[in-house]
């Protein structure tokens, strides 16, 4: 049975590398157990007899790779997801950024765009939006599509604007979208100061100088040595006294740029680099 279980390993690695060679995108070092189980799952519902055939598929099949590439994305989001770090947003961060002349905000792994929406509007309601530039990146190309696209479910717009008014909303979130059918389209003024972009962390470079990085929720999936490089990279990145905000099970503790940043709001993984 182990012996099963290593040659399955081994498939999965060469899947990865084959990936990594024919498209780019490279998960190698991404936590292999959390990508194992998306793997399986997928090998599982293909019907297929072995992950070898599978990393056939990948290779000779592009829409296969695309659906596999979909499963890989981590696509977990909603507007003002944990409210009280929106609320430390606007309370604690937004006050140090007053007094910059120009604001670039680097939105990293913004998967379908429901909290580069709510960057956006906080910014809008306190007054920085029009001298603000929004990058919201991500490496699944049809993820910033939808992004862009800013079209949600009317049935999730209930929770969201529960979620806006804890995090301080200081307007009716009813005016930021219109309801047609079964969906919610973000309001146009919204986009116009946001970039979107395909951008893979794990292979790609610096994305210019930043006041402030959101990646939220993304290295927990990232093998160690690979959350060191995307760190190094924030780092390389932010503006002098810039933030970098984590997700909740995130933490510059222990990382190669510890020594580069101070806590600013600990509680909420708010980071502010020295």
């Amino acid at each position: 049975m182990e012996h099963t279980e290593e040659n399955e390993n081994i498939e999965i690695r060469l899947l990865l590398e084959a990936v990594f060679l024919k498209y780019g995108y490279d998960f190698r070092s991404y936590s292999f157990s959390s990508l194992k189980r998306r793997i399986t799952n997928r090998f599982r519902e293909s019907g297929l007899s072995t992950i070898s055939e599978m990393q056939h598929m990948i290779l000779n099949d592009q829409r296969f790779f695309e659906t596999v590439l979909n499963d890989l994305s981590i696509n977990v989001t909603e507007m003002f997801r944990d409210p009280v770090f929106f609320k430390s947003l606007r309370t604690q961060v937004i006050p140090q950024l007053k007094g910059r002349e120009f604001l670039k905000v680097w939105h990293s792994g913004c998967a379908s765009g429901e909290e580069v929406y709510s960057t956006v509007i906080l910014f809008k309601e306190e007054g920085l939006y029009d001298r603000s530039r929004f990058y919201a990146t991500d490496f699944n190309e049809k993820k910033i599509a939808e992004a862009k696209k800013g079209i949600y479910p009317l049935s999730s717009m209930k929770g969201y604007t529960a979620n806006y008014q804890h995090a301080g909303g200081t307007s009716s979130f009813g005016e930021y979208y219109t309801a047609r059918y079964d969906f919610a389209i973000m309001d146009g003024s919204l986009k116009t100061n946001i970039l979107f972009s395909d951008h893979n962390l794990a292979t790609d470079g610096s994305f210019g100088e930043m006041d402030m990085i959101l990646c939220r929720n993304v290295l927990i999936y990232f093998s160690k040595i690979l959350q060191d490089h995307v760190l190094e990279l924030f780092k390389e990145c932010l503006t002098p006294g810039g933030f970098l905000c984590l997700g909740s099970k995130e933490s510059l503790r222990f990382s190669s740029v510890s020594d580069a940043f101070e806590d600013f709001a600990s509680d909420q993984k708010i980071y502010r680099k020295k």
